[in-house]
């Protein structure tokens, strides 16, 4: 056990939140608590959570396992992996910059689907404002306690979450994994195809890496899961540096200046989100999961002026990342709703719009429901990029390349398969040598000469199933 540790019963910590003491050391640091199964200290150097703050310069909650990968929130919640609860302790570490007083109001609910984490619906069920002051960086504080009543109800639950956690019997054997919590969304099988494959509708890994690029490519699929299923069997050491390469150069050769930003949302279905570094201000399409890390690589680039939406489906933290990196976001009327009815430029009628003199937007409805009774403006949606310098078209769901082929994902079509078809003819008229999707794979093709011929093709193909 560490120096300073101390055993506790859960009431008396709630008695601690509840009066504002964390039993703060000389240093000023607060004192962790050890309590029944968790523990929580800065065993590991630049380890990070961060948590909602009351001040002009918010950061909001995220919580993330330098050790096992991410550790993805959904405020105000967080659950954990599956090695959690196979092992006694973990550290959660509150990163400041140097010599800041912050004043944290946090709050923390618990999760009955992920109950290892060891989270009771009792406590944190209100606020409670703590104060810190770094000086070296770093400040650890209590997050997780869990009766031993509480832990024996959630029994059934956790077992039936850890049973899905576990290694499918699909992978090889080795270091790397993937557990029976994929939702087949094909990232890791396109960021890593010399590791992982398809068997039985998820993915799983067919080959453990064998070279330092292989093992790269896998734990940024590690870290861009949406669902936190892929594993390794033991913590990665390399793991924070894998962190760095986020966000990642597509191909700095041919299309220099463009990125891919990782970190995918389950709340996009896993889709890719990508960064344009751009002298008039960058681009983001569509959102990632936001992550503290994330965040702050970004901003090392020139952060954000733009954070364009190419559809409803793939919004994710939006307004999370609009309020770190104070950028505009742009969506088309017609894919508005309630959670994104506080974006900053709602793109009306058809088209094409442009952000600057070299990046226009193009309209491309079909994919997306039009009203329904939600939508206000009745207008169609779905919008594609087109980066005129490097020739690439952003295309959201619009138009993808499969490991069959080229795709429009009819099976998630809501709103008509035949519109979203006619959309892929205009683009004959956009002279563009790259696919980037938020699904599948890219696509570059030689020249616009093959580009039109593949298009035509695949339209003439869908007409004769549609029409």
């Amino acid at each position: 056990m560490d120096a300073g540790a101390h055993w506790v019963e859960p009431e008396t910590v709630k008695a601690c939140l509840a009066d504002g003491n964390t039993g703060a050391t000389d240093e000023g640091h607060p004192r962790f608590i050890q309590i029944r199964r968790f523990c929580f200290s800065d065993f590991i150097e630049d380890y990070e959570v961060t948590v909602p703050f009351q001040s002009p310069e918010a950061l909001e909650c995220h919580v993330e396992d330098e050790g096992w990968g991410n550790l993805p929130n959904r405020s105000p919640r967080f659950r954990g992996r599956s090695n959690l609860h196979t092992h006694s302790s973990f550290c959660l570490t509150f990163d400041f910059d140097k010599q800041r007083s912050v004043e944290m109001a946090v709050k923390i609910t618990a999760d009955l689907r992920y109950p290892e984490v060891g989270l009771p619906s009792s406590l944190f069920s209100g606020q409670r404002r703590l104060k810190a002051k770094s000086k070296g960086g770093k400040v650890s504080v209590i997050r997780a306690i869990q009766s031993q009543e509480e832990a024996a109800a959630a029994a059934p639950t956790s077992i039936q979450y850890q049973a899905r956690r576990i290694r499918r019997p699909q992978n090889i054997e080795g270091e790397f994994f993937v557990d029976h919590t994929c939702i087949d969304c094909d990232t890791c099988r396109w960021m890593a195809p010399q590791v992982f494959t398809r068997i039985g509708e998820m993915s799983a890994v067919f080959k453990q890496p064998t070279s330092g690029e292989e093992r790269l490519k896998a734990l940024q699929a590690l870290l861009s899961c949406p669902t936190s299923s892929i594993h390794t069997e033991k913590p990665a050491s390399d793991i924070l540096q894998v962190q760095k390469t986020f966000p990642s150069p597509i191909d700095q050769q041919r299309i220099p200046g463009v990125y891919h930003c990782g970190y995918h949302s389950e709340k996009s279905y896993g889709a890719a989100s990508f960064l344009i570094v751009h002298p008039e201000g960058n681009i983001i399409i569509d959102s990632p999961r936001y992550t503290e890390r994330l965040a702050r690589n970004i901003e090392m680039l020139g952060g954000a002026r733009y954070m364009f939406l190419t559809h409803e489906d793939d919004v994710a933290d939006h307004r999370r990342w609009s309020e770190r990196l104070s950028c505009d976001r742009v969506l088309h009327s017609g894919d508005v709703d309630n959670s994104t009815a506080d974006v900053e430029t709602k793109l009306q009628g058809t088209g094409p719009w442009n952000l600057g003199k070299d990046v226009q937007l193009i309209h491309t409805p079909g994919h997306t429901e039009v009203c329904g009774g939600k939508r206000k403006s009745g207008e169609k949606g779905s919008v594609c990029l087109f980066y005129k310098p490097l020739k690439i078209l952003f295309t959201g769901d619009h138009l993808l390349m499969t490991e069959t082929g080229l795709s429009i994902c009819e099976r998630y079509n809501k709103c008509s398969v035949q519109m979203q078809v006619d959309s892929v003819l205009k683009l004959l008229e956009i002279d563009f040598n790259w696919i980037i999707p938020g699904h599948g794979r890219r696509v570059e093709f030689k020249d616009r000469e093959e580009k039109d011929s593949i298009l035509k093709a695949f339209v003439e193909e869908r007409y004769s199933q549609y029409r």
